[in-house]
């Protein structure tokens, strides 16, 4: 068992590193006729085919954060984890049947520019500026950070920084190129990181059936991690009493049983794939029926995902409780990055050119949506209100140099400190206080059209204010006496209310402020969108994809309760 890396694995890594830039550059070459056209550079000129899309949300949703944070997770929680990516799936027929309709109907590109015909401009650029502060300063730099770190653990020596600057590199190389190219090398990138995870997976299935003396057999691995650890198969956390342990009430605190599916879950995956720009931009130039098909293709895709990042977590929780894992370097993060080291030589670079991967197609699908926001949104509005088509996608490729430059250099040294609190960890942190409210706001603009801007400013800076008063304030204020007693101690001195119900009450409260305020205004604003049935009507072969993946979900869920 060695965690360095030898010729074979190097060989593999480097062949896919080169067909995935030529491959780029096939498709750069295809479009250098539209080389300075706005639209293709931001939008992918509103070619994306569905298989395209779908393989693009998925390889820029699944990062480091997922592999490492989410395999860790699994190690720490079992199965219970897998909520996040099951619900997600759901949400993502959610957002394919209601919200993609009234973007391509009222022809939003950006969220910001949703914002601004929907409210105000006021609103818009508050959100565009905050958008692109947090896109750089948190998810830029943890995805970079938390890649360089997993990568370096499996090279066996000290190169960090220098891995650092390569994957920023290569994430340029493919984001230059603009949307089409970042879209198309996905499905390349995807493929590797599912083919590579699910090796890695298996792998680490005839690993436990090895060390626990049933053979190499998956499936008796499988079996193995179900007798060994049956409490890390149960989809809910049981509530804590006071007789429980503190490590079962930190588990509590990290997913907090039934109440995480009627409160913060939903909000995060709602507002993460139904208002983010960093996702919706794959289907936001397409027609309809493509991002639809597109949606829902990725939702597909979402089903495979535990199987890839917290199989290896639960197994490497059961190998560690046996004895046959000595120790994990980062702690439970470090779940993942230990099992890679049984793989043999050439899977191991198999499986860290799709960890590679998915770092580097979250890298270059976010600076991507940063290098869209800035120029369309600040850039050409505020500053060169008559800049060109040429002069758009130049500074869409300043803008994209600028922010991956910033990323790397608050990475550098850990300026963010995100190895102190983990890259999940970080990334929840700073976006989970803010979801609620930018939920609240594009949901009741969506579909109330008595929403008004004044409330949608409010709902902002409110859901910010009371996240950070469930979150930080309130514990320390009442203890185990907090609001429908959800406090518990969390072995820190002080108390925690669990996250996700955090989410579900500042979106409760946020949305009860926003229609308040609202019922002081017109009983129509005058910015609502039109809404009419058809445009939520689904074809029959889409019902069908719908159907097939809610009955994958129940049965995944009757399996595991």
């Amino acid at each position: 068992m060695s965690s360095s890396l030898e010729f074979a694995d190097y060989a593999v890594f480097i062949i896919y590193f080169l067909i995935v830039s030529i491959y780029g550059y096939i498709v750069y070459r295809k479009r250098e006729k539209n080389e300075h056209d706005a639209k293709a550079y931001f939008l992918a000129e509103g070619t994306l085919t569905w298989w395209a899309i779908g393989a693009s949300l998925i390889a820029s949703n699944i990062s480091a954060e997922q592999f490492i944070g989410m395999s860790g997770e699994g190690f720490f929680l079992g199965i219970a984890v897998a909520a996040y990516e099951w619900v997600a799936a759901i949400a993502l027929i959610i957002i394919a049947i209601w919200f993609i309709p009234v973007y391509l109907k009222n022809k939003i590109y950006t969220m910001p520019q949703f914002l601004k015909t929907r409210y105000n401009e006021s609103t818009a650029l508050i959100m565009a500026v905050f958008w692109l502060f947090l896109y750089v300063f948190v998810n830029l730099t943890s995805i970079l950070y938390l890649g360089a770190v997993a990568i370096n653990g499996l090279a066996g020596g000290d190169y960090l920084h220098v891995i650092m600057l390569g994957l920023a590199i290569f994430a340029l190389i493919i984001s230059l190129g603009g949307m089409k190219v970042v879209a198309y090398t996905d499905v390349i990138q995807v493929a590797v990181l599912i083919i590579g995870g699910l090796v890695t997976s298996y792998i680490a299935l005839t690993t436990v059936g090895q060390y626990f003396g049933v053979g190499q057999d998956a499936i008796a691995g499988f079996n193995v991690l179900m007798e060994k650890a049956p409490e890390h198969f149960k989809m809910i956390i049981p509530r804590p009493n006071e007789n429980s342990s503190q490590l079962e009430i930190d588990k509590y605190l990290t997913f907090p049983g039934v109440l995480s599916y009627l409160a913060g879950i939903w909000i995060i995956n709602l507002n993460y794939w139904g208002c983010n720009q960093y996702i919706t931009q794959r289907a936001l130039g397409a027609d309809l029926t493509t991002a639809r098909t597109g949606i829902l293709f990725a939702g597909l895709l979402k089903l495979l995902m535990p199987v890839i990042v917290m199989l290896p977590g639960i197994a490497a929780y059961v190998l560690y409780e046996g004895g046959h894992l000595p120790q994990l370097v980062g702690g439970k993060d470090g779940a993942y990055s230990a099992m890679l080291t049984f793989l043999p030589t050439g899977l191991k670079g198999l499986s860290v050119a799709a960890l590679t991967a998915a770092i580097v197609a979250s890298l270059a699908g976010k600076v991507n949506s940063i290098s869209t926001i800035y120029t369309l949104d600040v850039h050409k509005k505020y500053i060169q209100k008559e800049a060109s088509d040429r002069a758009q996608v130049n500074i869409g490729r300043y803008a994209v140099f600028a922010s991956m430059v910033l990323a790397v250099l608050f990475t550098w040294n850990d300026v963010l400190g995100i190895g102190g609190v983990g890259g999940f960890t970080y990334i929840q942190k700073y976006t989970g206080f803010i979801s609620p409210g930018v939920f609240a706001m594009f949901f009741l603009g969506m579909f109330w059209k008595r929403t008004t801007g004044t409330a949608a400013i409010v709902g902002v800076i409110a859901g910010f204010l009371l996240s950070v008063l469930f979150n930080e304030f309130a514990p320390a204020l009442f203890g185990n006496e907090t609001f429908l007693y959800t406090a518990w101690p969390n072995g820190k001195g002080g108390f925690e209310i669990p996250f996700h119900i955090c989410m579900g009450l500042s979106f409760l409260f946020t949305m009860l402020l926003m229609i308040g305020i609202s019922f002081a205004g017109p009983k129509v604003n005058p910015k609502a969108f039109e809404l009419d049935t058809e445009m939520f009507k689904v074809k029959p072969q889409t019902t069908v994809l719908i159907i097939i993946t809610l009955l994958i979900i129940a049965a995944l869920y009757v399996k595991f309760w």
